[in-house]
């Protein structure tokens, strides 16, 4: 991996997501319940505090909990919520030294398809379906990782210029495209919930 990512917004954190396979995959991690572009500034924050210039999932893996949860919670925060965040990010690094000897990038370059490289990223701590697909979605529109049928494993989300995620933002246009298809997702669901008759009472 060595391109140039906009998801950011940050010149220093997209160059780290655009080179390193676990920063990227730690960026989708921490992508909920904040702003996209704080996501995924996340993985510099964090290896800058680390003082290196990369993560390193043996490092983190190993880290004392208190301690990296104390990291991730110095102003300004990582996340909204930083010491759960931090106990996701340990689990996955674990993880990855477990089954993948600490190389992020194994997860998909020993895939045999892209059904076969969605199970795997399924399989990681903290990403379900939805975040999968995400996730690989982003590794075949902008990190070149294109086994056979990846955009029919990534669903919805690897139709070209679909704007419904991170992997179609390239730029500030792109991200405001992706930002409105959130809110209109978000307003819908918030209409039909509304729409719901009330449950009459026994």
């Amino acid at each position: 991996m060595d391109v140039t990512l906009h998801i950011a917004q940050d010149p220093e954190a997209d160059e780290l997501l655009g080179r390193s396979p676990l920063a990227a995959l730690v960026g989708m991690l921490l992508d909920q319940q904040v702003p996209m572009e704080w996501a995924f500034k996340g993985p510099a924050t964090v290896a800058a505090r680390l003082g290196a210039d990369d993560l390193d999932a043996h490092v983190i893996a190993a880290y004392d909990p208190e301690a990296f949860a104390a990291l991730l919670s110095a102003k300004p925060a990582v996340h909204r919520y930083p010491g759960s965040m931090a106990q996701r990010i340990q689990q996955l690094c674990q993880y990855l030294v477990e089954h993948y000897d600490g190389d992020a990038s194994a997860v998909w370059t020993g895939a045999g398809d892209g059904p076969d490289l969605l199970r795997r990223l399924k399989d990681l701590p903290g990403f379900g379906t939805q975040k999968a697909q995400i996730f690989l979605a982003l590794l075949g529109k902008q990190l070149g990782v294109r086994p056979d049928g990846w955009r029919e494993a990534a669903g919805d989300y690897g139709a070209p210029q679909a704007y419904r995620s991170v992997a179609d933002i390239t730029g500030p246009d792109s991200l405001a495209k992706v930002r409105a298809h959130k809110q209109e997702i978000k307003a819908a669901a918030r209409a039909a919930k509304s729409a719901k008759p009330p449950k009459s009472a026994k």
